[in-house]
């Protein structure tokens, strides 16, 4: 295969099963993935580095040197992928009518291989800066691969090159997790003069819950995202049919759009439970991404794709770790569909225009 190969290196990485074992126990993990792209960037001429985010989950470093006193560019692409329940060939990495199949095809090793082969190629336009292509693990959980990357590594700007249709994103939504509990008391069914359903509290919670996503949901929001949300995501409680529920816990997401705090979530969730006997805690959560439309890393995105705008994207990404830690960050990767679904694909044409677009940034920001 030739180094410059986006397509073929992108069903290659397809192929390889690196499913997050913190979504599903006894999943292959980054592992497989990490090793194939640490052996192409170094073949590739890139100077290394494998460095594990946890045991068995290494991120994968490679950069392309400048020869010093340039500004440096960061590309940001996860290599965990959700699981494949549903698929039928999840990984035969298939190409057909210009498309490539197979999990992670578009969430995100088809632009994952873009990024790798951008990098490499930086390494022949002699800039004064470094191109730096960072695989991470762990995104699709807890991002763990990102904020291991951060410990020791900076840059003046960033792509993070998640799946946008080749749009020029600045802003994404937040989320915070959080549970409550409703306390009844249990006893036997047929003594509804001792027993408290905690399950048909949970109901009023549920009612009250649904009128405040309505509420959330009718404001005037974010001009590139909208508004924020609310749902609820699992509940449980009882222990047989017999028996009144001494408690019901719920679990559910609030997405946040910049402006909206975790301090204002928790007044919220405490008004979902006024004059009910119960408690709420938030679990866990990040913020929302808003990148300053004027920053030059939106500048030369949009020149560069010959983009009108800049847009926002309703998913988190690891760009929102970037931008806290001081790092201009973009959202832009190719076009396709299916993300997380029972059919994945990526546009491979795309691919290869993501590779040049990246390269073209680097050009100009590193040079």
């Amino acid at each position: 295969m030739a180094l410059d190969d986006v397509t073929a290196l992108a069903a290659e990485l397809v192929a390889i099963d690196s499913v997050n074992p913190d979504l599903i126990a006894g999943a292959a993990g980054e592992e497989g993935v990490a090793r194939h792209v640490a052996a192409w960037c170094a073949a590739a001429g890139l100077d290394v580095v494998v460095d594990e985010a946890a045991p068995g989950r290494p991120n994968v470093v490679a950069v392309a040197r400048g020869s010093g006193g340039g500004r440096s560019l960061l590309l940001n692409a996860h290599t965990d992928t959700v699981g494949v329940a549903g698929m039928s060939a999840p990984f035969s990495a298939s190409i057909r009518k210009g498309q490539l199949y197979g999990r992670g095809a578009y969430d995100m090793k088809g632009s994952l291989a873009a990024a790798m082969v951008a990098t490499a190629r930086a390494r022949h336009l002699g800039l004064r800066g470094d191109v730096i292509l960072a695989a991470v693990v762990d995104e699709e959980v807890g991002s763990i691969g990102t904020e291991r990357l951060l410990e020791s590594t900076r840059a003046d700007a960033a792509i993070v090159a998640e799946p946008t249709e080749l749009r020029v994103c600045v802003a994404h939504k937040g989320f915070l997790g959080f549970e409550i509990e409703v306390k009844g008391r249990a006893a036997h069914g047929s003594r509804p003069d001792l027993g408290i359903d905690a399950i048909a509290r949970m109901g009023h919670v549920l009612v009250r819950l649904e009128t405040l996503d309505a509420g959330l949901r009718s404001a005037s929001g974010h001009p590139l995202l909208g508004t924020g949300s609310l749902h609820a995501s699992l509940i449980e409680g009882g222990q047989e049919y017999s028996s009144y529920p001494a408690r019901c816990l719920l679990t559910g997401e609030r997405r946040l759009i910049p402006g909206e705090t975790r301090s204002q979530v928790e007044e919220e969730l405490g008004r979902l439970l006024e004059g009910i006997d119960g408690s709420a805690r938030l679990t866990f959560g990040r913020d929302p991404l808003e990148t300053d439309p004027r920053a030059e890393i939106v500048g030369l995105a949009l020149k560069h794709t010959g983009a009108l705008g800049v847009h926002g994207v309703p998913f988190w990404t690891d760009a929102a770790l970037l931008s806290e830690a001081g790092i201009p960050t973009v959202v832009l990767g190719p076009a396709g569909d299916g993300a997380h679904g029972e059919v994945e694909w990526v546009d491979v044409s795309s691919l290869e225009r993501c590779a040049k677009i990246y390269l073209a940034i680097a050009g100009e920001l590193c040079s």
